[in-house]
């Protein structure tokens, strides 16, 4: 029996764990979404598709309500930056999972009122190809 067995509160559990630990990672708190998909992977790989699942759509909705936040914000004039975000458009969000910018970047988006739909899209892009690497180092 190893270590990890002694851990592990069943496959429901680990993937409600692997969906609010995303959710929480893609807002302004802190989290390790990845260290627990690696978990759950570690001790459930034929859960593979449901941990990937599960983690990129609770990533890209703590993305989405982080863009609806700012969306909320009032607009005043472009920065620099902001400039940046709006020439790049939502294609920006595919590197919304990288650390320190990418909750800047779904911020960004919402503050510019970018459509939410391609802002969705990207951003989901992006998150899913972050979790499949780490899914690809743990198997």
């Amino acid at each position: 029996m190893s270590f990890l067995s002694l851990l592990d509160p069943g496959p429901e559990a680990g993937l409600a764990a692997l969906f609010v630990s995303s959710f929480l990672s893609a807002t302004l708190l802190p989290g390790g979404s990845e260290l627990v998909l690696a978990g759950v992977l570690t001790l459930r790989p034929g859960q593979l598709v449901a941990a990937l699942t599960l983690a990129t759509l609770g990533n890209t909705l703590g993305g989405m309500s982080t863009w609806a936040l700012a969306r909320l914000l009032p607009g005043k004039a472009d920065t620099g930056r902001l400039a940046w975000v709006r020439h790049h458009g939502a294609p920006i969000l595919l590197l919304s999972w990288a650390p320190v910018i990418g909750d800047a970047l779904c911020a960004a988006a919402g503050w510019l009122r970018l459509a939410w739909l391609p802002c969705l899209l990207w951003m989901a892009a992006g998150k899913l190809l972050r979790y499949a690497l780490v899914a690809f180092a743990v198997l």
